[in-house]
């Protein structure tokens, strides 16, 4: 049995923030209620609401709802119209595929006065002589009925003949009430005695112990072949059990039932046990056995269940072992747990197991786990239990040279280069601009003698004294 709680109808009004002091509109239909509870109290701002394809039997708790405006109740289990006398804003009413057989119940709506559409297809009622009549003629302020607009002509042929119709109307009432206590009764003890036709061909003829009939008590031993037999008989009545069920399951759909709210209801119930039962089955099916980690022999094996990258590295160097394991980046660190063992490691990750087989032995105590905070990857250093012995490394002595030496020739060609590299003067680049001597320029302006040259040269010898009373020479 489906309830209606706060968390169903907050989870229907997503539409309205998961908000239901305001809601307006609500669809609760195909949740399989079997009563309205608790709408009346929760949302009063109603003014549409669906309750179709479930399997209400009775109008209740809605009384409250003065701002109703639609209310949907096709496909249900209902036999009567009541409790909607509160519902002062109603202006359309749905029982479309209902059970209601009281016709006289359309009467309680007379005081819905704002009430304009009415559907009554597939009820019982709808099968009375004069129903049309009587429901046009009952509810003045009706505009269509099942979909059919109401003509001014069919409302005084109506009323014309009220007092007719209504004496109908009651017979055919008290005949249908009648028959439904006789489909109540019988509802009622299939209920209390739902076995008693089996029990009873199972009387009729029952089989023996291993699943053929005897006549004579005598017979009953059989031979130890004949036990093997039967083994294998029950072991093929367990494969076919699942046939057996469908079956059983086609039996109660092709088993001619009338159609009445006790079927209705047992068909639900059927569909909901048939349902939990598949549920069932898919999760034992899910269930895998549990993998394999050591074998009966005490081989380990290797297993990466959440299908991690990873690299395994040996630092000879610093004689570890080195596990690299591409962890998720988002992944919280109390997910994960990590063993260390001597010949291998298992690291659990969100219930997944991953195991590898270290290539040397290691040590279980010093080994260290830490996590990187950029990639989230998860190192795990497992230093080797046996240690490796390795010649040692030799360091350079530095040379001292005897402060009593004369510098030897390469000491001297050192310094040289050295001079070379940071003296300019000394590159051995050509210096392409004192290829050419430039000439020097001649002077612009008056005319100026000029010693020749060969004066100049005598000039600048010692012996020569220039006398400045005696005139040059030209």
């Amino acid at each position: 049995m489906v309830l209606i709680t706060e968390e169903l109808i907050r989870r229907r009004a997503e539409h309205n923030n998961c908000e239901i002091f305001s809601l307006e509109e609500i669809s609760l239909h195909q949740q399989e209620i079997e009563r309205i509870e608790y709408i009346d109290r929760w949302c009063r701002e109603l003014k549409i609401l669906y309750l179709q394809n479930n399997i209400i039997s009775k109008i209740e708790n809605v009384d409250k709802l003065k701002k109703l405006e639609y209310l949907n109740l096709a496909l249900n289990n209902i036999e009567q119209i009541e409790n909607l006398e509160g519902c002062e804003s109603l202006q359309k009413l749905d029982f479309t595929v209902n059970f209601i057989g009281e016709l006289s119940s359309v009467e309680s709506l007379k005081q819905n006065i704002h009430l304009r559409e009415l559907f009554l297809v597939g009820n019982p009622c709808t099968e009375f002589e004069g129903y049309r009549e009587f429901v046009v003629a009952t509810l003045p302020q009706l505009k269509w009925l099942d979909g059919k607009e109401i003509e001014r002509s069919d409302r005084i042929k109506a009323m014309q003949n009220l007092r007719q119709v209504q004496l109908q109307i009651r017979e055919q009432e008290q005949a249908y009430l009648k028959k439904r206590d006789k489909e109540k009764q019988e509802a009622k003890k299939k209920l209390e005695n739902p076995n008693q036709k089996e029990k009873s061909e199972a009387k009729e003829s029952k089989p023996g112990f291993d699943g053929r009939w005897y006549t004579d008590i005598n017979n009953t031993i059989l031979d130890c072949e004949e036990n093997k037999e039967c083994v294998h008989e029950t072991q093929g009545t367990e494969k076919h059990k699942g046939s057996d069920e469908d079956e059983i399951d086609k039996k109660f759909w092709e088993e001619p039932t009338p159609f009445t709210p006790e079927s209705r209801l047992e068909t639900h119930r059927h569909l909901e046990e048939k349902r939990k039962a598949n549920d069932a089955k898919r999760e034992t099916e899910k269930q895998k056995p549990p993998r394999k980690l050591i074998t009966e022999e005490g081989r380990v094996l290797n297993v990466n269940e959440p299908k991690l990258d990873f690299s395994l590295s040996e630092d000879e160097d610093n004689n570890q072992i080195v596990l690299d394991l591409a962890v998720y980046r988002h992944l919280d660190t109390s997910r994960l747990d990590v063993d260390v063992q001597t010949t291998y490691i298992r690291v659990t990750v969100k219930g997944k197991t991953f195991q590898l087989v270290l290539p040397s032995e290691v040590k279980p105590d010093s080994s260290t786990a830490k996590r990187s905070q950029i990639t989230g990857h998860l190192v795990v250093t497992m230093p080797k239990a046996v240690e490796v012995v390795g010649p040692r490394p030799t360091l350079p002595r530095p040379v001292k040279s005897a402060p009593d030496k004369a510098p030897t020739d390469n000491t001297r060609m050192a310094k040289q280069m050295e001079r070379l590299e940071v003296d300019p003067s000394k590159h051995s680049r050509i210096n392409l601009e004192n290829i050419v001597k430039k000439e020097k320029p001649v002077a612009q302006g008056p005319l100026k003698l000029h010693r020749p040259a060969m004066l100049e040269s005598l000039c600048s010898t010692g012996d020569f004294d220039d006398d400045s009373d005696v005139p040059p020479l030209i």
